[in-house]
C-alpha cells in the first residue's frame, strides 16, 4: 500500500508538471518571430525581435565601387652614394661607383575618367619614373601635374579615357564611430580592402613639418606601407580621405591610421590643375588651442575656439578688425575648437575669398568678414616658379671661412631641409653643393638656371663639413 501511494504521488506530480508547461506555453510564452535576412545583408545584423534597433551593414557595394578606382603606384628614383676623399688620395682617382635606382610603391585614387590621379607627395617624391597599374592590370606611365608637401598631396595624370573613378564625398559630414573602408596596396598586395570606424577628426601628428596643414581623419581601418595615397571611402563608396600615415613603433599597422580629408585634397587638386601650385589662403594670425590654463590666464569664459596670440601686420585678419586676444569660434558657421580644425577650414579657400569669422572678444561674440590673402600679403594668384622650392631646402652661398675650411673655391650650402628632392635623395644639412649637372654652383642663381632647363635627372656633387665628398641624383 505504501509503495502504491508513492507511485501515485509521482504520477500526479509528473502530470501536473506537464499540464503547467502546456498552460505556460499556450498563454504566457511570448510569440517568436523569425526575421528573414537577405543574403546580401547578413554582414552585420543588430536587429531584435521588437524591430530593428541597429542597421544592416554591408560593405560589398562600397568595396565594388572603390576597388577599380584605386591604382597601384610604382616609382623609380635615382640612388645616391658617398665616399671618403682618402680613397682618391691613395688610388689617384674617384671610385667608379654607379648609384643604384631606388624602387618604391604606394597607391593612388582615380578622380576623373580622363586620367587624373591623386596620391601622396611622399609616394612619388624624388622619383623620375612613375608607373600606374590599374586593378584590371593595365599599366600606364604617369606625369606629375603638381605636388603640395604641406598637405602631402600630389596630382599625376595618365593618358587614358573612360576610366573608373571614385566620386568625391564630404569629409565634413563624417561622424565619430562612422564606418569607413581603406582601399590600397599594402606590401604590394593589390586591391586590398579593410574596414574600420572614424576614431577622431582634425588630428595633428606632426609628421609634415613646419608650415604644414595637418587635420587628419583618424580611423582604426588597417593601413600598412603601400596604402599611402589610397582611398578612404564611406559606406556609399564616396571618397572621404586619402590614406597617408600610421602611428606605429614597428612600421606596421598597430591600431591607428590617418587620412587627409577629401575636402582639403579636393581644393589642392583643383589648384594644381588650374595653376600648377596651391593657392594657399592666409588669415595672418598665430594661434593656439584654448586650454583651461589659457582660458584662466586671459579671462575667457568658455573652453572653446582657437586663441589668437599674435597677429601679422598687413594681414587679412588685422585688416578686417580682428585683434590679438580674440578667440576664433567658427569659420562660415563651422565650429573650430583646435588649431588643426581652423587650419582645415581656411585651407579650403583661395586668396581673395571672403569668409565670415565669428570671434569671442571679451566674452562677447562678434562676427567679421575677412578677405583672405596669400603668403605675400596680397590677394593675387601666386605664379608657379618652383624650381628651387622643389628641392625642399634653404640654401645660401658659402662663407669665406667655410671655403677655407673645406678647401673649395665656391659652393651653395644646405642650411635646413624639409620634404623635397634633396631630403628624398639622402642629402643632410650642412652639405655644400659645388657642382650641379657638371656646372659650377657658385650661387643660388646657378642652381636655379640648371633646374629650369633640365627635364630629366639632376646630379649634384658636394662636400660635408667633415670633408666627406658625396654625389646625389634625383629626377625632376
Amino acid at each position: 500500500m505504501k509503495t502504491k501511494g508513492i507511485l501515485l504521488t509521482l504520477v500526479t506530480s509528473a502530470l501536473g508538471a506537464v499540464i503547467a508547461v502546456v498552460v505556460y506555453a499556450s498563454f504566457f510564452q511570448p510569440e517568436v518571430r523569425t526575421v528573414e535576412v537577405p543574403v546580401s545583408e547578413r554582414a552585420i545584423y543588430t536587429g531584435l525581435n521588437d524591430g530593428i534597433s541597429g542597421e544592416f551593414m554591408d560593405f560589398t557595394g562600397a568595396a565594388e565601387k572603390a576597388v577599380d578606382g584605386v591604382v597601384h603606384v610604382k616609382t623609380k628614383s635615382p640612388g645616391s652614394y658617398s665616399y671618403n676623399p682618402f680613397y682618391e688620395f691613395f688610388f689617384g682617382e674617384k671610385p667608379n661607383v654607379q648609384p643604384q635606382p631606388l624602387m618604391g610603391f604606394g597607391s593612388g585614387v582615380i578622380i576623373s575618367a580622363d586620367g587624373y590621379i591623386v596620391t601622396n607627395n611622399h609616394v612619388i617624391e624624388g622619383s623620375d619614373e612613375i608607373e600606374v597599374v590599374m586593378n584590371d592590370r593595365r599599366s600606364f606611365t604617369a606625369e606629375v601635374i603638381g605636388v603640395d608637401p604641406s598637405t602631402d598631396i600630389a596630382l599625376v595624370k595618365i593618358n587614358a579615357t573612360d576610366l573608373p573613378y571614385i566620386s568625391y564625398g564630404n569629409s565634413d559630414d563624417l561622424k565619430l564611430g562612422q564606418w569607413v573602408l581603406a582601399v590600397g596596396n599594402p606590401y604590394n598586395l593589390t586591391s586590398t580592402v579593410t574596414a574600420g570606424i572614424v576614431s577622431a577628426k582634425a588630428r595633428s601628428i606632426n609628421i609634415l613639418g613646419e608650415s604644414s596643414i595637418e587635420s587628419f581623419i583618424q580611423t582604426d581601418a588597417a593601413v600598412n606601407p603601400g596604402n599611402s595615397g589610397g582611398a578612404l571611402v564611406n559606406t556609399h563608396g564616396e571618397l572621404v580621405g586619402i590614406n597617408t600615415a600610421i602611428a606605429s613603433r614597428t612600421g606596421s599597422y598597430s591600431g591607428n591610421s590617418f587620412a587627409v580629408p577629401v575636402n582639403i585634397a579636393k581644393k589642392v587638386v583643383a589648384d594644381l590643375k588650374e595653376f600648377g601650385q596651391v593657392q594657399r589662403a592666409i588669415l595672418g594670425v598665430t594661434i593656439q588651442d584654448v586650454t583651461q590654463e589659457v582660458a584662466k590666464t586671459h579671462n575667457i569664459d568658455k573652453l572653446k575656439g582657437v586663441y589668437i596670440n599674435g597677429i601679422r601686420e598687413g594681414g587679412a585678419a588685422l585688416s578686417a578688425g580682428i585683434k590679438e586676444g580674440d578667440v576664433i569660434i567658427s569659420v562660415n558657421n563651422i565650429p573650430v575648437n583646435s588649431v588643426s580644425e581652423l587650419q582645415e577650414q581656411i585651407s579650403k579657400f583661395r586668396p581673395n575669398d571672403k569668409v565670415n569669422i565669428l570671434v569671442n572678444r571679451n566674452n562677447k561674440e562678434k562676427i567679421f568678414e575677412v578677405v583672405l590673402r596669400n603668403m605675400d600679403g596680397d590677394t593675387g594668384v601666386v605664379k608657379k616658379d618652383d624650381s628651387l622650392a622643389l628641392l625642399g631646402a634653404s640654401l645660401e652661398p658659402v662663407s669665406e671661412d667655410i671655403k677655407q675650411q673645406l678647401g673649395i673655391k665656391y659652393g651653395v650650402r644646405v642650411t635646413s631641409l624639409k620634404s623635397g628632392k634633396l631630403m628624398k635623395a639622402g642629402v643632410r644639412e650642412g652639405f655644400v653643393i659645388t657642382q650641379i649637372n657638371n656646372q659650377p654652383a657658385t650661387s643660388l642663381e646657378d642652381i636655379k638656371k640648371v633646374l629650369l632647363k633640365t627635364q630629366g635627372g639632376v646630379y649634384i656633387e658636394g662636400i660635408y663639413p667633415d670633408k666627406t665628398i658625396a654625389y646625389y641624383a634625383f629626377g625632376l
